[in-house]
């Protein structure tokens, strides 16, 4: 891993390489109610250019698609961008006799950081990224946000809890599974030891607030979600911290350890959780 920039941690810039499909598939998409309150509070109303930057997939670019006039879905892994520009191009047809009053929604698919983004200035009314802000220079990026947003402008840094990151039942079996996988495909270094820690010592809300923003609260929203094996074991092929080529050449053996560890948790066919989704909402002074 690359030295961090002031007090953050550098990550690889290919970490997600080889997992776009089983992203899109398998990550949890962003609830309805989450995406309605946060098009509601941003005043987002189909006229407007939404930037999601660290887009992955797109979760929340199509999500808040409906809501802007324009979106831009950035990430600097061309798989993933791959992905955004497929499906952008698959539902092309559906969106075209929308008209403009009902958020035609042009995605406009970009293969960059988050840092080296080249966009005009006061260019776009909102600003997202989700589960990304971590892995960023978190103090080089809020600054070029605020520069990106209009006057009056709104950042949300979403968020969703971890599966592998649970502190009861099976969610510690899965992720004692992931570690061991991780260590023996050689995954070990993929994600630093202190990746959190210069969150611990200046929060998000802080780095938000030194770089200009008026913090306005973090609405959070519980969602039960009930995954089979199958499914869990491929949202287990979105993780960073499974080298993707190692883990697709011990597909079998890692799909029968996870059958075999979490089996005895399944009820009725599934795995329960409660996730928590939820994201913390900043604007651009007027």
């Amino acid at each position: 891993m690359l030295a961090g920039m002031s007090d953050d941690v550098r990550y690889s810039p290919d970490l997600y390489r080889g997992t776009a499909e089983y992203y899109d598939r398998f990550r949890l998409a962003y609830p309805e109610e989450m995406v309605s309150d946060l098009a509601r509070r941003t005043g987002a109303s189909g006229r407007g250019r939404l930037l999601d930057l660290a887009c992955g997939t797109g979760q929340l670019a199509f999500a808040l698609r409906p809501s802007f006039a324009e979106v831009w879905a950035v990430d600097q892994e061309p798989d993933m961008v791959g992905v955004v520009s497929a499906k952008a191009d698959s539902d092309s047809g559906s969106w075209a006799g929308a008209g403009a009053e009902a958020g035609a929604g042009r995605v406009v698919p970009v293969v960059s950081s988050a840092e080296d983004l080249d966009a005009p200035p006061a260019h776009f009314s909102v600003v997202v990224i989700g589960n990304a802000f971590h892995r960023l220079p978190r103090d080089l990026v809020a600054g070029r946000v605020l520069g990106w947003l209009e006057p009056g402008g709104f950042l949300a840094l979403c968020w969703s809890s971890g599966t592998q990151a649970g502190a009861a039942d099976w969610r510690v079996a899965f992720g004692r599974l992931l570690s061991r996988w991780q260590t023996a495909l050689g995954g070990g270094d993929r994600v630093p030891a202190d990746w959190d820690q210069a969150r611990r010592q200046r929060p998000d809300a802080s780095v938000l607030t030194e770089a200009g923003f008026e913090l306005l609260g973090r609405p959070e929203f519980l969602v039960e979600h009930r995954w089979t094996l199958p499914e869990l074991a491929g949202f287990a092929r979105t993780l960073s911290i499974l080298p993707a080529g190692a883990l697709a050449d011990n597909a079998a053996a890692f799909d029968d350890a996870l059958a075999a560890e979490l089996g005895p948790y399944v009820r009725d066919g599934y795995l329960t959780e409660t996730v928590s989704f939820a994201y913390e909402l900043a604007r651009r002074p007027v």
